[in-house]
């Protein structure tokens, strides 16, 4: 699986689980830490944690485990690190008061459109 592929699959995953403005943006022209950033909010801690929590076990299914997790304890915002592709999961505010969008407004977005639901 590479990492395009990757990105969907952790969009659907999210998806799934109710996840909000679920967006993927490229970034590796921009940065050596990875090709795609996966972003999606949660309504509240718990889905935010379930979420996680999801993405985690469906992935690990698959064979796919994280480098590293951050943010789990506290979950107002939760990194996966998936070597090529990271995601981030947000509490709504939290996502609003870092606007990751806005500090990498250079990356291209991915088109999520064929993968998730309306």
């Amino acid at each position: 699986m590479n990492s395009l592929e990757l990105t969907y699959e952790i969009a659907k995953i999210l998806d799934s689980k109710k996840g909000e403005d679920i967006k993927a943006l490229e970034v590796r022209e921009m940065t050596s830490i990875g090709d795609y950033f996966v972003i999606a909010s949660g309504a509240n801690l718990p889905q935010v944690k379930a979420m996680s929590d999801e993405v985690e076990e469906k992935l690990s299914k698959m064979g796919l485990e994280p480098k590293r997790i951050e943010g789990y304890q506290t979950a107002s915002w939760i990194l996966l690190d998936y070597y090529d592709v990271i995601v981030h999961i947000f509490l709504k505010e939290t996502r609003e008061f870092y606007s990751l969008e806005r500090l990498w407004a250079g990356a291209q977005q991915v088109d999520l459109s064929k993968v998730l639901t309306d």
